[in-house]
């Protein structure tokens, strides 16, 4: 007997899988890259975490899909912010559901609570979930499974449903005692992960949706660094430290060019939309002079894709506050 465990990377995830395996059951837990689960890679982290639990680990990446199905017209809306949870749960269902044959696996389960998020976790969002995903009855949620309709796994006797749990609302004591029953050394702390709930990510997302179509390769830009919007609809992004710069120097894009100062100045790495005019490509660049300690009276070369502009830094840098974007 087989699960696959849609694995977040966090506790609930953990000991949903652990109750499980405990029972003999495999699992490989597949964790669902939809672009948007924060800054860092956590696949080597979640990949500790799942075999901690006693699990198999495999990141799957559906990021265009997400995008072309999901995020822009999502059946039961958004959250507060670009968030469509539920239609973001029933999508992670179905490529779950794809993967059972090719796995050879015979039910899904999940580490979700009954109330502990209360626009995606209750009784009527759940069912909502389980339309959208066409399911039938595989999916198994070992938290909370005894206060719900018996699944297929339980019926069938694959799953001892008195070693299941009832867990509901966001009260974490349980979920706390079981990580220390179950010898969980390392464990994340309960907090939204995903940047879609993020007030200042969403708003660089809508206004980046405003002037060109959003690829898989345009989300890592939109994570990080200073973002701003110029006059005539250029984009530019700036780093605010060393290993934004490195990041955003190895970053891959096809509709941006590089910013960078000729001079051995330390000095943000940038990027900005390739369509950009001469007049905005000189802005870019006495802005990126701006974030440096240099003498702002002084020309410096700073070069953007293929050409070179002598320019000195703003007077001001708070003329820049009319072009910032999520801050």
């Amino acid at each position: 007997m087989k699960a696959l465990a849609l694995f977040s990377g966090g506790l609930d995830s953990m000991i949903a899988i652990k109750l499980i395996t405990n029972q003999s059951i495999h699992v490989k837990a597949i964790n669902i890259n939809i672009g948007f689960g924060g800054t860092k890679d956590m696949s080597e982290v979640f990949k500790q975490r799942a075999g901690a639990a006693g699990a198999d680990f495999e990141v799957i990446d559906a990021r265009e899909e997400y995008l072309q199905k999901v995020l822009f017209n999502p059946k039961y809306g958004y959250g507060k912010r670009f968030n469509p949870c539920i239609d973001c749960h029933a999508f992670m269902m179905i490529k779950a559901k794809e993967l059972l044959e090719k796995e050879g696996a015979d039910f899904i389960i999940t580490g979700e609570v009954l109330g502990q998020r209360p626009m995606s976790q209750n009784q009527k969002a759940l069912k909502n979930v389980l339309e959208l995903s066409g399911d039938d009855a595989l999916v198994l949620r070992p938290m909370s499974a005894k206060l719900l309709a018996p699944t297929t796994p339980e019926i069938n006797g694959w799953v001892d449903r008195e070693k299941l749990l009832d867990i509901q609302g966001r009260d974490r004591k349980r979920q706390i005692a079981l990580a220390k029953e179950f010898d969980f050394k390392e464990y994340a702390s309960p907090g939204g992960g995903c940047l879609l709930t993020d007030i200042y990510f969403s708003a660089k997302l809508r206004d980046f949706i405003k002037y060109q179509p959003l690829r898989a390769e345009d989300i890592a830009l939109l994570k990080i660094g200073r973002h701003f919007r110029f006059e005539h609809g250029a984009k530019m992004v700036l780093g605010r430290n060393e290993n934004e710069n490195n990041v955003l120097e190895k970053l891959a894009n096809s509709t941006f060019l590089n910013i960078f100062l000729k001079d051995d100045i330390p000095a943000p790495y940038g990027k900005i939309s390739k369509n950009a005019t001469q007049e905005e490509k000189i802005l870019a660049a006495k802005c990126a002079l701006s974030y440096t300690k240099i003498d702002k009276t002084k020309p410096h070369q700073v070069q953007i894709g293929d050409e070179i502009f002598e320019v000195c830094a703003l007077e001001d840098r708070e003329i820049l506050k009319q072009y910032a974007v999520g801050i």
